[in-house]
């Protein structure tokens, strides 16, 4: 299991039910205290970013270490968020059938192949299609994708890695062609530019564009894909993506209930090793905020949706001791 799985697989332990501190000083600090409080400890463990949305608002920015906020960063696996909406985009506008449709139908390749045949596109992006996931770090090129072997039964077991997305790539690619519209033109058209989304830098290969870990975002751009999904779909008053759609990507799986498409959940779940885990961040009153989520990266580039608390929170840093569970500790309640 790689250390960014593992990272992840510790995400949001901030109070156990054993009896682990509340955070009894959250009252005492105000909004304002407690995103500083944070900020600073993200500083402190190699930070170079933090932005708070509230409601509609950026109410809170703070950059350090050499950081300014025209500056993008590396979303890593951050990116794969993206695929998750674009799937969901695909089946509003009809070129999908539903979360369901299998993978065949499009590479039909795979038709004749019986580990293949039946895979859905829900299995394919909540990591749990039975493909061999590849290497972190090494993204093969769509065309390569869709011939990686099957290591399990699809639904049976959740696997971490970048040849799925690269599959769904080519999925959308097939889908596309008729229209002569390629997948990056697509997503931007349905998705980033009705939002005023822009790239500073999205890597490519073989003209298309990696959905694993392309994509390069200031903090103040990444947000707003932030805003987006924690509003329903809904941007400056229009509907860009429809609710319950999004809503799919943050059910978590048999395999893994802490993943659901593309997006990390606030929930219990196992690790692939079978360990398992606690990710539960609490209110003060010990109930867990069950619909806490993020999209998240290498190097530890977070970005987290709230929306009972109507907050959307970009972190980025560079790699070092960063953990979830201290720093929304910090920021939600005011736990040191």
């Amino acid at each position: 299991m790689s250390k960014f799985v593992s990272a992840i697989f510790s995400f949001f332990l901030l109070f156990s039910v054993s009896g682990a501190v509340r955070a009894q000083n959250s009252k005492a600090l105000s909004e304002q205290e407690r995103y500083k409080l944070a900020a600073a400890y993200s500083a402190e463990n190699r930070g170079v970013s933090v932005l708070v949305m509230k409601g509609e608002k950026i109410v809170f920015e703070d950059y350090e270490n050499g950081t300014t906020a025209d500056q993008p960063h590396f979303l890593a696996s951050g990116t794969k968020s993206f695929s998750g909406v674009m799937l969901a985009a695909a089946i509003e506008d009809k070129l999908v059938k539903n979360f369901d449709e299998k993978v065949s139908e499009t590479i039909t390749e795979w038709k004749n192949d019986k580990q293949k045949a039946n895979i859905t596109l829900r299995q394919l992006l909540s990591l749990t299609s039975g493909i061999d996931a590849g290497q972190i770090g090494r993204v093969p090129e769509y065309a390569d994708a869709i011939n990686s072997p099957v290591s399990d039964e699809a639904g049976t077991r959740f696997e971490y890695g970048p040849v799925p997305f690269q599959i769904f790539g080519e999925v959308m690619r097939r889908k596309l062609a008729p229209q002569k519209e390629t997948v990056m033109n697509y997503l931007k058209r349905r998705i980033l530019t009705p939002i005023g989304l822009n790239i500073a830098f999205w890597r490519m290969s073989d003209g298309n564009p990696l959905l694993p870990q392309g994509a390069s975002l200031t903090a103040r751009e990444w947000v707003k894909f932030g805003l987006l999904l924690k509003n329903g779909g809904k941007y400056g008053g229009k509907q860009i993506v429809a609710k319950k759609l999004l809503g799919e990507l943050v059910i978590g799986s048999k395999a893994n209930p802490a993943y659901g498409m593309t997006f990390w959940l606030n929930h219990e779940g196992k690790s692939p090793t079978g360990m398992p885990t606690a990710m539960r961040v609490e209110t003060n009153n010990g109930d867990a905020v069950k619909d806490l989520y993020m999209a998240a990266g290498a190097g530890n580039q977070r970005l987290y949706i709230i929306p009972s608390k109507d907050l959307v929170i970009v972190r980025y840093g560079n790699f070092g001791k960063f953990d979830d569970k201290d720093f929304l500790g910090r920021l939600i309640f005011g736990k040191t």
